[in-house]
């Protein structure tokens, strides 16, 4: 969006600026230093636009292996029951669906979001990954039939 509407943005930055209570050109004249450097615009651009510290992100290995830990506990929570000698459908999945709420639920805490709406979110998201991978298993023909 810089490079292709460079007033567009430079305008938006201005607008930011009297938001925050500047003189209309004084906030003019602070975009335009601002807009002069491209890097330094981006990063004002994602911390007004989206609420994030481009400087404060994790590298991306951490992220990865954020992602990889998540998943993969994330992963045994329906296998659990099977797991400790209980192979019992239910309890898997109640404790899935314990797990999705109670997941999303944490993530709107921390995002700001309403919590309960958040915890249904992931739980529909959860159950709908669930009845794909049911529908895939059907039709390839591992329903024991």
């Amino acid at each position: 969006m810089l490079s292709r509407f460079p007033a567009a943005e430079q305008e938006e930055l201005a607008g930011y600026f009297r938001k925050y209570g500047a003189d209309a050109d004084t906030a003019d004249r602070m975009a335009a230093a601002v807009s002069s450097d491209p890097g330094t615009a981006l990063r004002l651009h994602a911390r007004e636009e989206l609420g994030v510290d481009p400087d404060g992100l994790p590298s991306p290995v951490m992220a990865g292996a954020a992602s990889l830990l998540a998943f993969s506990v994330g992963a045994l929570v329906p296998l659990f029951p099977y797991l400790v000698g209980a192979p019992v459908l239910g309890l898997s999945l109640a404790l899935t669906a314990i797990a999705l709420v109670s997941g999303g639920m944490v993530v709107g805490r921390l995002t700001g979001r309403p919590i309960l709406r958040s915890g249904v979110r992931q739980f529909l998201l959860g159950a709908m990954a669930i009845a794909v991978t049911f529908l895939v298993g059907y039709l390839i023909g591992s329903h024991g039939g």
